[in-house]
């Protein structure tokens, strides 16, 4: 690839970042081939349609694939730059080690097909080190070339870390104009990668090294958890003092220095819930602040579930509706949602009592099977269920009006029904008027 001619990209995972990152790249007039394990995935894709739920996606991957700019596949290919955005998820061994495994398989495949000049650029979020430790297995299947850092020469290939900063449902906005850190292995590694956003990011892209790159974004996210973990132990003290938390941070916030966050019913999604883990992993004895965070968000969901219990118990044979299973407001994606597991634990306990209501599912998740729960619209939850537990904040359960939950006991954990009236039962727990 040289002067102004458009680069082949393919870009290695298809799902909630890699796809629209895919589309706005092949946007931009650059060939894109998207790689994805899944069949189902690729084939979808390959029809214009979505596996996502994400505004304004569906007409852009289908107006890119018409134009024959995107394309998708099971198998790498060659091209000029390939973009990595497979998961980075934690180990389940008590101790949330991180696992880079898809990365480096993604790593691996890439080396297959990587010639002169090819640029490689990380965007998975990942532990300190990963780009590098990256570098060092490429450099083990390819010997042949030249890797930045590893040599005295002008590297043959360059490698840099770039993460996303976005908010679901907002995504292709954000991806676009947001402000960008790019970290390279080298300096002329960042730069490469440099002009390559540039042709489809609005924001500025500031360049630095891999591994700042890499801490930044988990400082992002670990940012995030804290102030969060902030918002649900007030929220917690408040239940125990009998306090409205919706009124008192309504208040506090009224401060010109002060702005507390929402607390919830947790944290969830693959990013925030994750990604502290990523720090507390790598530095343990330096990081007890941001542990707390993680430990705090983690139990308001075990708070949220012995609120939930004894209001259900103390209304034996009432059905119970829970709102939501989403991580957070109007998107389809339940990694990690505290929601899901609320809800799910519900279900174990109640069985058939409890009803799901989530408008972005087709289907109930597997740890529903077996329960009884079965998954209804929200009509037929006002109609029916004598209980609301509002677990998600989708717009369509803002805009219930009073008097068609009038009948019910509710737990709103978002605040999204600040007319509904405390009950003795707690702070959380709302009469709805």
């Amino acid at each position: 690839m040289r002067g102004d001619s458009k680069p082949e990209v393919c870009v290695i995972g298809l799902g909630y970042i890699g796809l629209p990152t895919a589309a706005i790249i092949a946007r931009a007039n650059c060939p894109v081939t998207g790689i994805d394990v899944s069949q189902h995935v690729v084939d979808t894709i390959n029809r214009g349609e979505i596996h996502i739920e994400e505004v304004d996606l569906d007409g852009l991957v289908h107006g890119v694939v018409q134009r024959r700019m995107l394309k998708a596949s099971t198998q790498i290919v060659p091209a000029d730059v390939f973009v990595i955005a497979v998961p980075t998820p934690f180990e389940k061994d008590g101790h949330h080690t991180p696992d880079t495994s898809y990365v480096m398989a993604a790593a691996t495949e890439v080396a297959g097909v990587l010639k002169k000049g090819d640029a490689i650029i990380l965007e998975s979020t990942s532990p300190v080190g990963t780009t590098e430790a990256m570098r060092d297995l490429i450099h083990g299947l390819r010997p042949d070339l030249k890797m930045p850092g590893l040599t005295s020469d002008i590297a043959d290939v360059s490698i840099s870390y770039c993460p996303e900063r976005v908010l679901p449902g907002k995504i292709l906005e954000e991806l676009t104009h947001n402000d960008r850190s790019i970290g390279g292995i080298t300096p002329r590694c960042a730069r490469k990668a440099l002009a390559f956003y540039k042709r489809f990011v609005r924001g500025t892209c500031v360049t630095t090294d891999a591994r700042s790159a890499e801490m930044t974004k988990l400082v992002e996210n670990a940012y995030r958890d804290v102030n969060i973990a902030f918002a649900n132990e007030l929220s917690m003290i408040s239940d125990s003092m009998g306090l409205d938390v919706w009124e008192v941070i309504k208040l506090a916030n009224r401060h010109p220095r002060v702005n507390i966050l929402q607390p919830g019913p947790g944290v969830g999604g693959h990013c925030i819930a994750v990604d502290p883990y990523f720090i507390i992993h790598g530095a343990p004895d330096h990081s007890p602040l941001i542990r707390t965070g993680r430990q705090v968000n983690d139990a308001k969901m075990h708070h949220v579930i012995a609120q939930a219990k004894s209001l259900v118990a103390d209304n034996p044979g009432v059905k119970v509706a829970c709102l939501g299973l989403a991580f957070k407001a109007n998107i389809d994606d339940f990694r990690e949602s505290p929601a899901r597991f609320v809800a799910a634990s519900l279900a174990r306990e109640f069985g058939a009592r409890v009803q799901v209501v989530e408008p972005y599912a087709g289907e109930l998740p597997r740890e529903f099977d077996g329960t009884g729960a079965a998954l209804i619209d929200l009509d037929t939850a006002l109609e029916n269920c004598g209980i609301l537990i509002v677990l998600v904040d989708h717009d369509v359960f803002r805009v219930v009006p009073a008097e068609e939950r009038s009948h019910a006991l509710v737990y709103d954990t978002r605040g999204i029904w600040p007319d509904a009236k405390i009950t003795p039962a707690g702070a959380s727990l709302r009469l709805a008027s």
